[in-house]
Parts: C-alpha cells; structure tokens; sequence
C-alpha cells in the first residue's frame, strides 16, 4: 500500500494510526502542503480534489478521505476492530469521529467542548469503552493541533483521558507527526 500524506496532516495521523493497530505497512509519500505540493498535476492525476491522505491498495485502487479509508481498512481488516459491533454504539462512534473530522477539523477546535460532553458518561478510558475506536483515531491528531496553535485543552478532562490511553499504545505514537520521515 502507499500512503499520500503529510506528516502534520491531522486526517493523515487519523490512517497512521488506523494502519498501526491493524499491523499494516504502507509506503509513505510526503507531499508538503505548505509548498503546495497537493496541487501536482502528478498528485491531482491520483486524487483531484488535492488532499490528503490518499491509500493505494496494492492492486491500484485510491481510496481518499481519512475516515472512508479507516473504514475500508476496518472492513478488510477486521482485527482489532475499530467500530463496536452493537450498532447504536457504533453510530455513537461514527458521530463522535464525524464531529471530530468534518465538524471541528475544518475549523479547527471551536467545536471541541461539545465532543468532551459526548463522551462525558463514556467509561472508557478510550472514548467509547476499553479499545481505542474510530474516534479515538480522530481525537488524538484533533488534540495535537489544538495544542500546536496554543490552544489551553486543559478544561476537557474526559477527552485528555481518551488521548492518554490511546498514546500509550505504539500505533498512536508510531503514527504522531514528529515519527514521520517529512517532518520538519
């Protein structure tokens, strides 16, 4: 597999991560957003909308949007699993990483109190339960570009619980920007 991303691209982190858990390797192809590298004709010939991350399965097949690639990635890779099989806490799951993904990303942490009031009752220490999760994927990359912009996170406790658990796990910290061959 081949990996179009950027080592600070948080929904790049998000499939590092994915492909960490899963004991996946794919080869990395930095491509420097800040150079505006996305826009190649080379790049935009493999994904026109000129984001990142891209996957490239082995047989050729581009896949693009971080959290479809984690989902593709779930599906043919089952173990472990990053979706709970109960579907009302998968659709608990789905939401919390869409809120993290589509809603906050963009925008970058004017949304984050409402995911720390998702998760509030959530035992975790995870977000949703004992296993890092499809939000737990979101989450981590989200907090570290908090903290990049000198956001304070001090005053979501529940969401610092998630990230410490899940930062103790290798495919987390494996994945975390400063790991990747680009960075600077």
């Amino acid at each position: 597999m081949k990996l179009h991303g950027y080592f600070r691209s948080s929904a790049a982190y998000r499939v590092r991560i994915a492909l960490n858990l899963k004991g996946l390797s794919a080869d990395h192809l930095p491509h420097h957003l800040r150079k505006g590298e996305q826009r190649d004709p080379a790049y935009l010939a493999i994904n026109p909308q000129g984001l990142v991350p891209t996957l490239q399965d082995d047989a050729g097949a581009i896949l693009t949007q971080s959290l479809a690639i984690i989902e593709w990635l779930d599906e043919t890779h089952p173990e472990p699993p990053l979706l709970p099989q109960d579907p009302l806490r998968r659709a608990k799951v789905r939401a919390f990483a869409m809120a993290l993904a589509c809603d906050t990303h963009p925008v970058q942490n004017l949304k984050v109190l409402a995911c720390e009031r998702l998760i509030a009752g959530e035992p975790g220490p995870f977000c949703f339960g004992a296993a890092p999760s499809m939000a737990d994927l979101c989450l981590v990359p989200q907090l570290g570009n908090a903290r990049r912009f000198g956001v304070d996170v001090d005053a979501f406790p529940r969401l610092l619980k998630a990230e410490a658990a899940a930062k103790n796990i290798k495919a987390f910290s494996d994945a975390a920007p400063e790991r990747q061959p680009d960075a600077e």
